[in-house]
């Protein structure tokens, strides 16, 4: 470890991810906010979906204030987070061959509709299994990963395949191989993950550009706003029964 504290060398390591994904991924982020943004002016629904700490930035666009009030959380059981005991259980299902078509084939994904799937590593059945089911129903697939894995890792998926190969528009986080952006040399492992926080910067990314590219066609994109503001509450009732049959998370 260089000179700084830890703290500033995390904030450091942050930020110089964040201005790769700005220089690096504007296209990509640009093709997902046009398809999202194709699919909301279509009728279709957005889902998100994302296993372990990966789910904590499909969360974070699902129900928030200033974003789009129509991503729904595509949550399977078991693996959206730490909530389950033991919390390696979430782990375990990520491996497990045919779970994402059961959850699919009981969700209300349906054709038209896209799927952003999260996966920082890509390479486990359970988003492999989704994206290659989805696509198949007719579903258009964003895969939010890190390509670095496919090079350094092998699959856990029968087909030795990950998730950026079974999409239609990958957005690469650029996290290293083992989410780990520091090193001391009294410390035995590396440390300080910053997957979360580059991960949800990639999506609020898309969704503010899907939000504009909406504008800019003449839709008013359905936007939520803060409950904590005066006229809030009034303003996501409205767009929620708008939108109702579109959103998924309030029934």
């Amino acid at each position: 470890m260089s000179d700084g504290t830890p703290a500033d060398l995390f904030f450091d390591a942050a930020i110089t991810l964040l201005r790769r994904l700005r220089e690096e991924e504007a296209e990509p982020i640009t093709a997902a906010a046009t398809l999202l943004a194709d699919t909301v002016a279509a009728g279709g629904r957005l889902f998100a979906f994302g296993a372990g700490h990966s789910s904590l930035a499909a969360q974070d666009v699902v129900y928030r204030a200033g974003g789009l009030a129509l991503m729904n959380l595509l949550a399977v059981p078991g693996v959206v987070g730490v909530d389950v005991t033991p919390a390696t259980l979430g782990s375990a299902l990520e491996r497990v061959d045919g779970l994402a078509s059961a959850v699919l084939d009981t969700s209300p994904v349906r054709p038209g509709d896209a799927l952003v799937i999260i996966s920082l590593s890509g390479r486990n059945a359970l988003p492999v299994e989704m994206a290659l089911n989805a696509r198949a129903h007719g579903v258009r697939v964003i895969g939010v990963t890190s390509v670095a894995y496919a090079a350094q890792t092998t699959s856990r998926h029968s087909s030795g395949t990950f998730l950026k190969d079974h999409c239609d528009i990958v957005l690469d986080s650029k996290i290293a191989v083992g989410d780990a952006e520091l090193t001391l040399d009294t410390i035995p492992a590396p440390f300080a993950p910053a997957s979360t926080v580059v991960t949800t910067a990639l999506m609020q990314a898309v969704l503010a550009t899907t939000a504009a590219t909406l504008a800019d066609r003449g839709i008013e994109p359905p936007l939520l706003r803060s409950g904590n503001v005066d006229g809030g509450h009034e303003w996501n009732a409205r767009v929620l029964e708008e939108y109702g049959d579109r959103i998924f998370y309030r029934r």
